[in-house]
């Protein structure tokens, strides 16, 4: 049976109870760049990492590079000042582009709150998509939700299921900071920036840069490609070891991401040895 089209639709309704003079409004486009938040016509259309890495600059650009690492030491001194004190955490990845409906927004959530549950603080990039329901997820259980932002050409904004948050203008200053304080990487579907940060990762073990650090994949259908791929391409090629794959775990249970992750990272919290001075 057809509705009444005359009949008031549940947002008609809740219009007509705003007072007026208090109408919700668009949110302007909004850009964050560093401690700096700007909206509609001051949002640049480029990145300070952008500005950074493009050759074809002006050459006067050249001259303003050594200010330039102070801004970055900044980023590193305050990524480093914010924390130092966090609790054991894990760093989950995903897309930006995972919709509220979507069965991965589901899984990230529900992944939150187990990671929270087994006494996790969780780092994300601090985003919409698949970050934001590893945070609301965290959140929800009572743990501590932790985001690391980035300035983009385009709008983005820290979700609101962050607890603790953080803007960097550096890709690899938000990089160290997702692997200095993350035990373990947990990574949900995604595209580019997830794959890169997935990369990372296994570089960084696979190199001895960081020991006993999981690197776990939630979804086997859309990990399994990859997967393959690195077992009958790159290492037939002789391009990596088994011993390489051994670093990556795939899974579809939320559960087994969690107790993976529990079981290597076993004795982490483990009083620190005496500091060894370099000669």
């Amino acid at each position: 049976m057809n509705p009444d089209p005359q009949a008031p639709r549940p947002d008609d309704r809740q219009a007509e109870s705003i007072p007026a003079g208090r109408e919700r409004r668009i949110p302007p486009p909004e850009q964050v760049r560093g401690a700096v938040v700007a909206r509609r016509g001051q949002v640049e259309h480029s990145t300070t990492d952008q500005r950074l890495l493009d050759t074809r600059s002006p050459s006067g650009f050249v001259h303003g590079d050594p200010w330039r690492v102070m801004r970055i030491q900044s980023e590193f001194v305050e990524g480093f000042g914010l924390l130092a004190e966090l609790p054991r955490a894990v760093t989950v990845f995903g897309s930006a582009r995972i919709p509220p409906d979507d069965p991965v927004y589901a899984l990230g959530r529900r992944l939150g709150a187990a990671l929270a549950a087994a006494g996790f603080a969780v780092i994300t990039g601090g985003g919409p998509g698949a970050m934001e329901a590893v945070n609301r997820g965290a959140q929800e259980a009572g743990g501590l939700s932790v985001g690391l932002g980035i300035e983009l050409p385009y709008e983005q904004r820290l979700n609101d299921w962050v607890d603790l948050g953080v803007s960097f203008r550096y890709f690899f200053v938000r990089k160290t900071m997702f692997v200095k304080y993350a035990e373990a990487f947990v990574i949900l579907p995604g595209g580019f920036g997830t794959l890169d940060e997935l990369f990372e990762a296994l570089t960084l073990v696979q190199t001895g840069k960081v020991t006993r650090f999981p690197v776990v994949l939630v979804g086997t259908e859309y990990w399994s490609g990859l997967v393959d791929w690195l077992r009958a391409s790159a290492l037939p090629a002789k391009l990596i070891k088994e011993s390489d794959l051994q670093i990556l775990s795939v899974t579809d249970d939320v559960d087994e991401a969690v107790r993976i992750v529990v079981a290597g990272t076993a004795g982490h919290g483990e009083p620190a040895r005496p500091e060894v001075r370099e000669p």
